[in-house]
């Protein structure tokens, strides 16, 4: 089913009982066996787009590509640097605005910039009911009541099928640099990197590889701004790291560009057999937590806070990390793709889909039971 308008959607859902799996581009992962598909790309377009404002609104379905180019004519962005994951979970399709805010999809820039659901403004969705649903609007601005933007944000299309999202967006910058240390242990990695997002100079971006683009292991730290403004705080982090170890800096856009966008897209990681893990966890833990998993390949972003990793198929992460960090399953099968909820969370979680979800149609046994 493919729906091309937001009434036609209600009206499909209304009269439903049976269970969706809902679809944005086709690069959400693998559908469960005899699964009826629910397309969104039908509800596509631009709906609105003030620069000047710094405002965004298009269709849930419309092509992340399509929305990136519009913003680039006019020197803007989606700060949250989503990532686009086709590569290293051999899939095509094409990512869709409504599968990233659903996901909450957010690249090596979250730890400066914040997450995707931090710069959704508003959402239109349909409930379990068919119920056209309206929250937030289209500028910043507080408001009373329950903020279901931010639920909406992350629910995996468990809770509604979003129509519409509008999007806060930020100016690119004027120039980027990237300070590379070659050879350290993702211990001191870590410390590194802490010390470095610790500082005044405003890093956007802080990762750490043991195989980078060529092929030597290295970690990264990343500033964007003014050019002037680059040239002086990546200065200052040559000399502030400088202690652990030979620090070279890059400053030419297109390298600097290319380089996180292998850390974002986990280039990395492509063509490596095995389950694909990301693993949340304090900086300080990455480096345990990389040594537990006996990894085939792995990199740590976030200043060590977000490790992914290929495992050997059925290895079971969440048992080798114990209590030590926040395990998904984004490539693989045979164990709950979510990290295991306590029981006061698993209550609320199934008390807000029984209210958003009665009748148990929209991607069941993705979260929860």
């Amino acid at each position: 089913m493919r729906p091309e308008t937001e009434a036609e959607l209600a009206e499909v859902i209304a009269g439903r009982e049976t269970p969706l799996w809902i679809r944005g581009g086709g690069c959400g992962g693998v559908l469960p066996e005899g699964a009826e598909i629910l397309e969104t790309s039908g509800l596509a377009g631009i709906r609105l787009y003030e620069p000047g404002a710094l405002t965004l609104v298009a269709g849930a379905g419309t092509p992340l590509s399509e929305i990136e180019g519009v913003l680039a004519v006019e020197g803007q962005r989606l700060a949250f640097e989503p990532s686009d994951l086709r590569a290293v979970l051999g899939l095509s399709g094409e990512p869709t605005l409504g599968g990233v805010a659903a996901m909450n999809v957010s690249g090596p820039r979250r730890i400066q910039a914040g997450a995707c659901r931090d710069f959704m403004l508003g959402v239109r969705y349909v409930d379990g009911l068919g119920t056209i649903v309206k929250n937030g609007g289209r500028v910043m601005k507080n408001v009373t009541g329950y903020d279901l933007v931010k639920l909406m944000a992350g629910a995996h299309g468990t809770l509604g099928v979003m129509t519409e999202v509008s999007m806060k967006v930020l100016p690119m910058p004027e120039a980027q640099g990237c300070v590379m240390i070659d050879g350290l242990s993702p211990e001191v990695a870590v410390q590194a990197m802490s010390a470095a997002l610790g500082s005044p100079f405003d890093v956007t971006g802080a990762a750490h590889l043991p195989e980078g683009v060529d092929g030597a292991q290295v970690t990264m730290v990343r500033v964007e701004g003014f050019g002037a403004q680059v040239e002086y705080r990546t200065g200052k982090l040559r000399e502030m790291l400088a202690r652990f170890g030979d620090v070279r800096v890059e400053v030419d856009a297109d390298k600097v560009a290319a380089g996180w966008a292998y850390v974002r897209d986990l280039t990395g990681l492509c063509g490596v057999d095995g389950d694909l893990w990301r693993i949340s966890v304090k900086p300080s833990d990455g480096p345990t937590v990389l040594a537990a998993l006996g990894a085939r390949k792995a990199q740590m972003d976030w200043g060590g806070g977000l490790v992914w990793a290929v495992v050997a198929e059925g290895t079971d992460v969440r048992g080798r990390i114990g209590t030590d960090g926040h395990a998904t399953l984004v490539r693989g099968g045979g164990q709950p793709r979510f990290h295991p909820e306590s029981p006061v969370n698993a209550r609320l979680a199934s008390g807000l889909r029984a209210k958003f979800d009665p009748k148990g149609i929209f991607n069941p046994g993705l979260m929860g039971a």
